[in-house]
């Protein structure tokens, strides 16, 4: 067992929590404190986003950050030290979000060696296709780095194939679309995790668009953990360098919501 999905298992009879920042944004000593107070507030996982120029599946609030973090500096080597730094801080699982070019970029043998020696737990792709994840995956398995698959609403003929051989977690997306707040979540989220637990045994964890405590707990029946990113980013957006304390009440209240 993976230590994310040792994860979920942690969280015993509640739903697992997993929050996002974008390191770097508005700086990395920021980032670092912000991870803090999830961690803090109760998240069971932290995913950070190393930056990148054309985050194509990201909607405004998380291309911003995305730009605000790339204007202050951030580069993968410097995502690296921040997950240094917490470490000396935080065991709680790190999942680290990106695009294939800069991964492709840094090399991926020393990029997945690079994850293994700080502790980085697994990594998100979204613009890596199915069907060349194991040009991938073959360098991050010996390293111990969990390549975590998404499912997307337009999967479901897909399901068997997606889900037959995940890592970590699987990811299903909520809804069509890029990333961002969403006033309402019309997937059969349901039928799309029955489906997937059909064929899969590994915890699922359902991202895009959550953003309020009903949303957490109503989508908490059917999956096992929740995914939030842009409600957090928007957080920071709006707080800057004070962002610390909002994000511990708003992560304290969507986990209250999942328990």
């Amino acid at each position: 067992m993976s230590k994310l999905q040792g994860a979920f298992q942690k969280a015993g009879g509640h739903k697992a929590f997993i929050g996002f920042v974008s390191g770097g944004d508005p700086s990395l000593e920021k980032s670092r404190d912000f991870v803090l107070e999830m961690v803090r507030a109760g998240a069971d996982i932290v995913e950070i986003g190393i930056p990148f120029s054309d985050p194509i599946a990201e909607g405004p609030v998380i291309q911003g950050a995305n730009l605000r973090a790339l204007k202050a500096g951030s580069t993968p080597e410097r995502i690296f030290s921040l997950v240094e730094e917490l470490r000396q801080q935080t065991q709680v699982p790190l999942v680290l979000l990106t695009y294939l070019n800069p991964v492709f970029q840094y090399g991926y043998e020393r990029f997945f060696k690079r994850c293994q020696t700080l502790g980085v737990d697994g990594i998100i792709i979204p613009d890596l296709p199915f069907e060349e994840q194991q040009e991938v995956r073959t360098v991050a398995d010996p390293y111990g780095v969990d390549l975590i698959s998404l499912i997307a609403p337009t999967s479901v003929a897909r399901i068997k194939e997606l889900a037959a051989d995940p890592r970590g977690f699987l990811y299903v997306v909520s809804s069509l679309g890029v990333t961002g707040v969403r006033g309402k979540i019309e997937t059969d989220l349901a039928a799309l995790i029955g489906a997937v637990r059909q064929v899969s045994t590994v915890p699922v964890a359902v991202g895009f668009g959550i953003h309020t405590p009903e949303q957490a707990a109503g989508i908490g029946k059917w999956a096992d953990g929740v995914i939030v990113g842009s409600a957090i980013v928007r957080i920071i957006e709006e707080h800057g360098v004070d962002a610390g304390k909002h994000i511990y009440e708003y992560v304290r209240r969507m986990k209250e919501a999942l328990s």
